[in-house]
């Protein structure tokens, strides 16, 4: 009769979805014996070390090596494909989510969460849980923060009980392996979790190179459990390129938002107070930092400058250069913005001469002040308001378009190059009078772009998206603007997937 067959090792199972138990599959029952590839949980207290294939024929020792390979090649599929999942993650919040996901599936766990606290201080801080929600998270943060293993953690705070040595070492994992059971846990946290029906948690911290540690994970069992050694030695590897993964991805977080920081300060922080104009404006930035810009510009007696351009680019230099555009167009608007084509002029002059390497697109338009102000033309009396003119010109930029009860046609505004583009710049101005009650909108390319159609149709798109705006509408820009944008752009401004600017900026004359 042969010998007793080892025990197979089938390893992590390669799907993905975490498993439904809160023990550990991966520890073999004591009548088996140790199973093969898996690192004993504890020291043997049984004398010297058995080997468990000491008695088996050549053949089942075979059996028992390919076994023990199998398991490993389980295990380094499974990781293969978890991480190659992280690696999909765009953003820092979809990252953590599939951490712990992942993490969950791995330490056979069901819920958990994970704090982002970079050491550095400079944020962003954030809190993502898997099974709980914010009520639930909100009763975890009433715990003492001392008690909390994955506070600890984040503080660098030692074990209680534990000596000054202990607190020098650098902290690798927390585990809690039977919260309502051990009488020295906080007596807070052993409520809290019979609150949430949790008696086990598993908490690990996240650090990458020169980073430091960026945050901590744990995971809860609904049962008393740890993982055993071969669930810690992957999830270890797991979490390693995790953090890395993470640590790019929050570098990548940090400079988009220093680039959206700095857009949005040389932007207008608020549209002025026209008599007679009401403003409203919509605007996004892509994920790398665009020069897109727009101005309202309050000029003398009542009269006002409306501006939108881009420049060409993307990252913090087309940012910087857009705010010196900007600021350089509003001087001229100072001095000659009765006379846009003057002020255009002015521009593409200044940008050949300091900005040699770039080119831009930019529409100005001049509205005279109403009838009857200081500067406006004479009124005549009549009741009500009159239709005020309004002179503009574009250099490569698209034509605004009018919107009111009876019409919502384009501007005809004569083609023109970008500035930058030609050895002198110069395209005749167009008048047009929005009449009371009437709105002009003005955009920019990222706005048509965005919809993914060609050039031809997302112009047919922004038509129809005006025309269709509720009658009862038009008489509020913040409702105009809202109606295009939710029309032209149902996944909304903030889209992390798209890559263009988007400035939509509407003037309405009051009837």
């Amino acid at each position: 009769m042969s010998a007793p067959h080892v025990p197979k090792v089938a390893g992590i199972e390669p799907a993905l979805p975490a498993p439904a138990h809160t023990n550990d599959p991966c520890v073999t029952p004591a009548s088996a014996g140790p199973a093969a590839g898996t690192p004993p949980d504890g020291p043997s207290t049984t004398g010297a070390p058995q080997d468990p294939a000491a008695d088996l024929s050549p053949v089942d020792r075979l059996a028992a090596v390919q076994d023990r390979l199998a398991g490993w090649i389980s295990d380094l599929s499974t990781l293969h494909d978890l991480t190659e999942q992280l690696a999909r993650t765009r953003t820092v919040e979809n990252a953590l989510r599939e951490l712990l996901r992942a993490g969950a599936f791995l330490v056979g766990a069901r819920r958990g969460l994970v704090v982002l606290s970079p050491q550095d201080g400079l944020g962003p801080e954030t809190t993502v849980g898997l099974g709980l929600g914010h009520a639930e998270i909100g009763h975890l943060e009433t715990v003492p923060r001392r008690a909390l293993s994955y506070a600890r953690i984040l503080d660098g705070l030692p074990e209680p009980g534990a000596g000054d040595d202990a607190a020098a070492e650098a902290r690798t994992e927390i585990a809690e392996p039977d919260i309502p059971g051990e009488k020295d846990l906080d007596p807070r946290l052993r409520e809290v979790a019979a609150g949430l029906g949790y008696a086990a948690s598993y908490a690990v911290p996240l650090a990458a190179g020169p980073v430091g540690r960026i945050g901590a994970a744990v995971w809860l069992y609904d049962e008393p459990a740890e993982p055993g050694d071969r669930r810690r030695h992957l999830v270890g590897l797991y979490r390693a390129h995790a953090a890395e993964h993470l640590a790019g991805l929050l570098e990548l977080h940090r400079s988009r938002q220093t680039a959206r920081t700095l857009r949005e300060e040389l932007l207008p922080s608020r549209l002025p107070r026209i008599p007679g104009v009401r403003l409203a404006v919509r605007h996004a930035t892509g994920p790398r930092g665009g020069g897109d810009w727009y101005d309202a510009l309050p000029l003398p007696d009542g009269a006002l400058g409306l501006a939108v351009g881009s420049v060409t680019g993307s990252g913090p230099s087309a940012v910087a250069a857009m705010g010196r555009l900007r600021a350089s167009l509003r001087a001229y608007a100072v001095m000659e913005g009765e006379d846009p084509v003057a002020v255009l002029s002015d521009l593409e002059l200044l940008m050949r001469l300091t900005e040699p390497a770039r080119s831009a697109t930019a529409l100005f338009a001049f509205t005279e002040p109403p009838p009857g102000a200081p500067g406006g033309p004479p009124s005549d009396g009549a009741a009500g308001p009159a239709p005020r003119k309004m002179v503009l010109a574009g250099a490569g930029h698209c034509p605004p378009l009018v919107l009111g009860d009876l019409r919502a046609e384009f501007v005809e505004t004569s083609l023109s190059a970008p500035l930058g583009m030609l050895a002198c710049w110069e395209a005749p101005s167009v008048e047009i009078e929005p009449g009371p009650g009437e709105t002009v909108l003005l955009y920019s390319d990222g706005l048509l772009h965005r919809t993914g159609e060609p050039m031809d149709r997302a112009f047919a798109r922004l038509h129809s998206a005006a025309a269709a705006v509720p009658r009862a509408s038009r008489r509020d820009p913040e409702a105009v603007v809202d109606h295009i944008v939710r029309t032209l752009l149902p996944q909304g401004l903030e889209d992390a997937a798209a890559e263009e600017d988007v400035v939509l900026l509407a003037a309405h004359f009051e009837a």
